[in-house]
């Protein structure tokens, strides 16, 4: 995948930082914004998640939009066989 992945999160979560391990792993590249540093991504995160903070929150270069998402579902969003 040539456009890098938008993976917004926080430092302190553990979804988010297994969700980048897995990235990492499979050499997907993408944009880590940690959205207690970034206000404009925090409200981004909001504005799709109803209201709420829910991380990560993961924007892939097709539009689709995952939020807290399973090895095995990032890995069939993005067609990496397990």
């Amino acid at each position: 995948m040539t456009t890098p992945l938008r993976v917004l999160g926080t430092s302190w979560c553990s979804d988010c930082t297994r969700s980048k391990r897995f990235l990492d792993e499979h050499d997907v590249a993408y944009e880590w914004t940690d959205i207690e540093a970034d206000e404009s991504a925090a409200r981004e995160v909001e504005a799709h998640n109803n209201g709420t903070r829910v991380v990560p929150t993961i924007f892939l270069p097709d539009g689709t939009i995952l939020v807290e998402p399973s090895d095995a579902a990032l890995a069939g969003a993005l067609g990496i066989a397990l």
